[in-house]
């Protein structure tokens, strides 16, 4: 009921940690069945293990480093969880410091509220940077975009580096932070540590379902009334939890975020919120998000805004997301507007051209994601192909620069596309083509080598490069305007 567990309201909450040993905790995160909540779901013991052995083998000390950004609209459970209950993750992060030997403790956040609520945490707990500490904790500030949650990305920002995946990849538990073995997790799985720190396999396990026990925070938006945050036993069916949320299961439900995957409403109204349930329709929880999508609305055209978006969140240092992901956008845009069958093939092809090939997984997930968004809803599919279109609305209800979330201030999701366009002068242009070669990730051109805008806004990491193009048109044909202008 409280707006955020201060010390030592958290303490009366919760109670003491308990002392445990490595193998204790071990046990406990296999007994749990506890994996990570970040996306990926790898086992947190096996996590644990790998950092324990490497710091033993190299003879040195090791890393914590707690993943609180949150890149993506669709997701605020962790978020809610830094603002409201900062001290249930601290918990579980300083518990895996301690078994580890740990000398460095990094959290990550990209949002003011999530970086006051830690800084006050970390005050009332004397935790700092001072000299002498057995551990030293920091909070690590990333930019607010999709990709910032990263893992080679944070831990390059923790060293001092630029926050963003590097070319050459290295495991943390090998070498992170300072060079160190890293333990490199997500907010809720050091806040579920915590709690089954304090229960024990036993008591944690007697909620949910065996093989999976505990508890699930997940995001609920798209087509609801407002987006929430819940907190659900495992096992429950994803349609209960839709109903408490005002909704139903609608044309489909988008699991796991924006690099999750569509199921339909058959499948959406047998499934439980469980790794095995969904695993057998091809789908996982991911990071947590559930969207449902309204009857009335053209599902491809709401997919398509996603497209564009993830298109302009990219690190823009490798071909495939830089130049692959634009090209998505774009042609799956010629799709929709009737491009044909041509267009629809040169699409599939696009997007198994950048699977496997990126710096971070960004392009594997993007190209998932609209994959899914094709194969999902093929009637609507061939009425854009084959006709007209659909003949419903696209009212951008997949949330990408809404508010922070419950509990939250509004505000833009962050460090995503900028408020300019593009903008090609018809009368000028004499089809040069040097914009493409200049700026492809906005700029392709069409069969008669005339530029063809993607249609999304300048990402701010091409801003410098956008005013580039306009200045060497030879045609002075294009400039860069308001976008929010009418």
């Amino acid at each position: 009921m409280a707006e955020r567990l201060d010390r030592v309201t958290h303490l009366s909450v919760h109670g003491s940690m308990p002392t445990l040993t490595e193998s204790e905790v071990i046990d406990l995160a296999e007994l749990m069945g506890l994996r990570g909540r970040g996306g990926a779901g790898f086992p947190f013991y096996r996590k644990l293990k790998a950092v324990g052995e490497s710091a033993r083998r190299k003879g040195t000390r090791t890393a914590v480093v707690v993943n609180g950004c949150e890149g993506e609209p669709a997701c605020r459970k962790d978020a809610t969880i830094l603002r409201r209950a900062p001290h249930l993750v601290i918990d579980g992060a300083v518990l895996a410091a301690e078994i580890l030997g740990a000398q460095t403790l990094v959290i990550s956040v990209t949002r003011d509220t999530n970086e006051a609520s830690i800084r006050d945490a970390l005050a009332e707990r004397g935790l700092g940077e001072k000299r002498g500490r057995n551990l030293k904790a920091r909070i690590v500030r990333m930019p607010e975009r999709f990709v910032s949650g990263e893992s080679s990305g944070i831990i390059s920002a923790a060293n001092g580096g630029l926050p963003l995946p590097p070319g050459r990849k290295v495991s943390a538990s090998v070498a992170g932070v300072d060079g160190l073995p890293t333990l490199f997790s997500n907010t809720e799985t050091f806040a579920q540590l915590a709690v089954g720190a304090r229960l024990g396999a036993l008591r944690f396990g007697s909620t949910g379902v065996a093989g999976e026990p505990g508890t699930a925070m997940l995001t609920i938006s798209g087509s609801v009334p407002r987006q929430t945050v819940v907190e659900t036993p495992t096992g429950v069916p994803m349609s209960y939890i839709l109903q408490m949320c005002g909704a139903g299961v609608g044309q489909g439900v988008l699991v796991g975020g924006y690099h999750g995957a569509w199921i339909d409403p058959q499948i959406a109204s047998m499934v439980t919120i469980a790794r095995e349930s969904l695993e057998a329709h091809k789908a996982t929880l991911g990071a947590g998000a559930l969207l449902p999508l309204d009857p009335g609305l053209c599902p491809l055209g709401e997919s398509l805004k996603v497209v564009e978006w993830l298109a302009g969140e990219t690190a823009g240092q490798c071909g495939p997301c830089r130049l692959g992901l634009p090209s998505m956008a774009a042609l799956l845009r010629d799709v929709l507007n009737g491009g044909g069958q041509g267009a629809l093939e040169a699409l599939r092809q696009a997007a198994l051209g950048v699977k496997g090939r990126g710096v971070c997984s960004h392009p594997d997930g993007s190209m998932r994601f609209l994959l899914s968004s094709i194969s999902a809803f093929t009637d609507d599919l061939a009425a854009h192909v084959l006709g007209g279109g659909c003949g419903r609305p696209t009212k951008g209800v997949l949330p990408l620069l809404g508010s922070e979330g419950p509990g939250g201030k509004g505000g833009k999701s962050g460090g995503k596309a900028s408020n300019e366009k593009l903008v090609v002068d018809w009368t000028l242009c004499k089809g040069h083509g040097l914009c493409a070669g200049l700026l492809p990730e906005i700029v392709r051109l069409d069969r008669n080598g005339y530029p063809d805008i993607a249609g999304t806004r300048i990402p701010e990491h091409l801003n410098a490069q956008a005013q580039v193009a306009v200045r060497r048109c030879p045609a002075l044909a294009l400039r860069v305007e308001d976008a929010t202008r009418r």
